[in-house]
């Protein structure tokens, strides 16, 4: 019997078999199994070992074949003979032309694929144009008027990122190179499981101890261009001839491979760049002059090569040094087609915004200013949210950082500021957090990205208050600069969640650091490679199965093709209509706010003692009768504490999504205090006339003595109405409402609860060391209300279109 035929079930049953063994179990572990008398006995698979296994998984169909190429590399110093010293380096990659067929020609991506650039707007009218995925963006409409009429571009997105192997011993280490493309679209190729993103070359990441220390950094940025031009040579006659590639939609194409982007930190861009590190790799900014709002030319491809070829040939221009170039001779992009790298390097969120300014930069001079135990103290009573992460032990103790870490640092950082600094700092911190915010929206619109350049604009405005409390000497950081290009990257390839340098951290974990642990750790490249080669086989696999068992359940099986269009059809109609008719991204969620209740009450049959004592419900009576007064002023019975109510412990708000935020609907969950648990309030909008802050204590249903009632209550305690924002820091200040020394409270329907919101107490310059995240709800009077908790509340409050 042939290994898993595709619709036999005894065959599907063994094919399960495998795919676990293949996932799950090393080379050891599978000679074990197999070896079980529970397996040759009863199981009886049609391999017996683990060799005879291995043979059957690589009959498989797989994706692009990997292959090795030997790179010798002659160093400058001698051996004992006197001879030059050599090393020989290997190069493991796959075709990009033939990777890229196989990812345009994905079925599994035919809903999510796009094969022409288009503008998309808000509205039909076509005025107000948005900028989501690249289709959208400037960069692909203006190379589809450089390329013969009927082509269709397959935007190449390239990522590098050299990585640590090993943790714990030794220093092995792997340089893979990741491949995806701009016409499917960013929200697949952010997801992992999807493969949208692959593998297509490993580069030597040895240490090259035939150069001496001086020379050992020339020469490993030589051979990365050396090896890169090895691996990217296909895409040279792919791209300035097309490729007849059959796309997920059954239509045959002239598709043009051209690199687009490059996504990479900052170290690899001017390795790329083939500059310097105290320069941008993108323009040519002095080298001095980096932490100025300044508007310089970009780099020129043509330009740059034709620099570094006379400076090869012995004239010494000046550009050379003006410019910080490094005698890299042959860069890999100088005859790849149609691009230009200097634009092709996209914004780093994680490394130049989260880790770099705001982490490395602001966070500091902050601690600078406040001091380390106090702003401790500041981040110990900030207030639980849920999803919040509480740094309980303050910011000091925290060894290694994460990208997530310093979004959570983000998310109360202006509120921990507001009053312990001078009011010129919190300018500039907000402006870093705005520019951070704005940066992350998924969807810009002309609006957004002019509040994201003023918000660039207003911290070079401000930034000297640093230079006058003597805490920087200069703002020359490269990290900084790169801000003032988030822009016109945007507006060429589109917005930076499709570019961020997160995913190919996260596929360290599948395409190499899992990789290398199935080797014996001794020539592991090899292994390495061959084991990616049989996930990928079982991963299509599987993927052919589940879509033939689909098949043959459906009565009917619709043709992928067009009737009146076909095989033959002509692409120029589509290209053309697609640039000029408007398609809005930004579909009009209509849903209306849904407010969900558990079946059952958590807490049923309360007394009103209990609701004050166990909820802090001290004018629950008194509200009561009001409500009943305004809306049911017909009952003549009058509420006691002899009255009992079923007590819920949350509500559950479903709120229609964001487009700029999520494509997902919202999900919120207001929680009223438990009984059984530390005290912990949600805050919530509430929409009266306007929105105001209330504190929610309670959930529940009126008791049937009181008439038949639908709607479920809620008895909140208000807070004070939003005053004007705070100039320098912009946050709106609350203070808890009061009626005649009792706090105000009132008795409201649950589905005028709009969201939750985050308070955060005003600290000032030193915080009462008493205050903690449980109790500083109860010992603060005065609040900010914190616009920057998450990127939706954020958009809110800044009321981006």
């Amino acid at each position: 019997m042939y290994l898993f035929e595709p619709l036999c079930p005894v065959a599907r049953e063994e094919w399960e078999l495998a795919e676990c063994i293949i996932k799950s179990l090393g080379q050891t572990r599978t000679e074990e199994f197999l070896k079980l008398p529970i397996t040759k006995n009863r199981t009886q698979p049609s391999f017996h070992n683990n060799r005879s296994f291995l043979q059957k998984v690589d009959e498989l169909p797989h994706g692009a074949a990997w292959s090795c190429k030997k790179v010798g590399v002659q160093g400058n110093q001698t051996d004992e003979t006197g001879q030059p010293m050599r090393e020989d380096v290997e190069l493991w990659m796959r075709n990009p032309v033939e990777c890229i067929k196989d990812l345009i020609g994905n079925p599994l991506f035919k809903d999510h694929m796009v094969y022409a650039p288009a503008r998309a707007y808000t509205d039909p009218a076509g005025l107000h144009r948005v900028i989501d995925d690249m289709w959208t963006a400037d960069w692909w409409g203006n190379k589809q008027k450089e390329l013969p009429k009927g082509a269709t571009i397959a935007p190449i997105i390239l990522a590098t990122d050299k990585t640590c192997l090993s943790q714990f011993r030794g220093d092995q280490s792997a340089w893979p190179v990741y491949l995806s493309i701009g016409n499917i679209t960013k929200e697949k190729r952010q997801q992992v499981s999807a493969r949208a993103t692959v593998l297509i070359g490993y580069l030597p990441a040895g240490k090259l101890d035939c150069f001496t220390s001086d020379a050992r950094s020339l020469a490993g940025y030589r051979l990365f261009h050396h090896c890169m031009s090895l691996l990217l040579q296909p895409l040279i006659s792919a791209g300035r001839n097309g490729v007849e590639m059959t796309c997920a939609d059954s239509l045959i194409r002239q598709v043009y491979p051209i690199l687009a982007t490059y996504v990479a930190d900052f170290p690899e861009q001017c390795l790329v760049a083939c500059c310097k590190e105290n320069r941008c790799p993108k323009c040519l900014v002095a080298g001095d002059e980096r932490g100025d709002p300044l508007s310089s030319p970009m780099r020129d491809p043509q330009l740059i090569k034709e620099v570094l070829e006379k400076w090869k040939n012995g004239q010494h221009l000046a550009e050379f040094e003006d410019y910080g170039l490094r005698t890299i001779y042959n860069p890999f992009w100088a005859d790849l087609p149609h691009t230009d790298i200097f634009l092709a390097f996209t914004p780093d969120l994680l490394h130049q915004l989260h880790k770099g300014i705001f982490k490395d930069h602001l966070v500091k001079w902050c601690l600078d200013i406040i001091g380390e135990d106090e702003l401790d103290a500041h981040f110990k009573a900030i207030p639980n949210y849920p999803g919040l992460r509480h740094f309980r032990k303050g910011i000091s103790t925290v060894k290694q950082w994460t990208g997530t870490e310093h979004k959570e640092m983000q998310r109360v950082f202006l509120g921990i500021l507001a009053g312990a600094v001078p009011s010129q700092v919190l300018v500039v911190a907000r402006a870093i957090l705005d520019f951070s915010y704005y940066a992350q929206l998924r969807i810009h619109t002309t609006e957004s990205l002019d509040c994201l350049k003023n918000a660039l604009s207003v911290f070079h405005a401000n930034k000297n208050i640093f230079l006058e409390l003597q805490i920087r000497e200069h703002f020359n950081i490269p990290k900084l600069h790169q801000l003032s290009h988030y822009v016109q990257s945007i507006l060429l390839f589109g917005t930076t969640d499709g570019f961020n340098m997160e995913l190919p951290e996260r596929l360290h974990i599948d395409f190499a650091k899992e990789a290398y642990h199935a080797s014996n750790k001794r020539d592991y490249e090899e292994q390495m490679a061959q084991w990616l080669q049989r996930q990928e086989a079982v991963l299509l696999r599987s993927s052919y199965l589940d879509w033939l068992l689909q098949r043959s359940r459906s009565p009917t099986v619709t043709s992928h093709v067009d009737d009146e269009r076909g095989y033959e059809s002509d692409s120029d109609s589509e290209i053309e209509d697609s640039q000029t008719q408007p398609c809005s991204t930004v579909p009009a969620n209509m849903a209306p706010m849904v407010h969900s209740l558990a079946k059952k009450p958590a807490h049923p049959w309360q007394s009103i003692q209990h609701l004050v004592t166990a909820h802090g419900a001290t004018m629950f009576l008194q509200a009561f009768k009001s409500f009943l007064q305004k809306y049911i002023p017909h009952n003549k019975i009058v509420p006691g504490p002899q009255d009992h109510f079923d007590v819920f412990r949350q509500v559950v708000i479903v709120a229609p999504s964001n487009p700029q935020v999520n494509d997902s609907q919202k999900r919120w969950r207001i929680r009223a205090t438990p009984e059984f648990a530390h005290i912990r309030y949600s805050r919530s909008y509430l929409d009266t006339v306007d929105l105001r802050v209330a504190q929610v204590r309670i959930i529940f249903t009126l008791p049937c003595q009181f008439g038949t009632y639908s709607r479920t209550l809620a008895y909140i305690e208000w807070f004070t109405p939003l005053r004007e924002p705070d100039p320098s820091s912009g946050l709106h200040q609350v203070s808890c409402s009061t009626r005649q020394l009792q706090r105000n409270a009132a008795i409201i329907h649950v589905d005028e609860i709009v969201r939750p919101c985050h308070l955060i107490p005003k600290m000032g310059r030193s915080v009462d060391r008493r205050w903690m995240s449980a109790n500083a709800y109860e010992l603060a009077s005065d609040f900010y209300l914190n616009s920057y908790i998450d990127l939706d509340t954020f958009c809110a409050a800044t009321t981006v279109d």
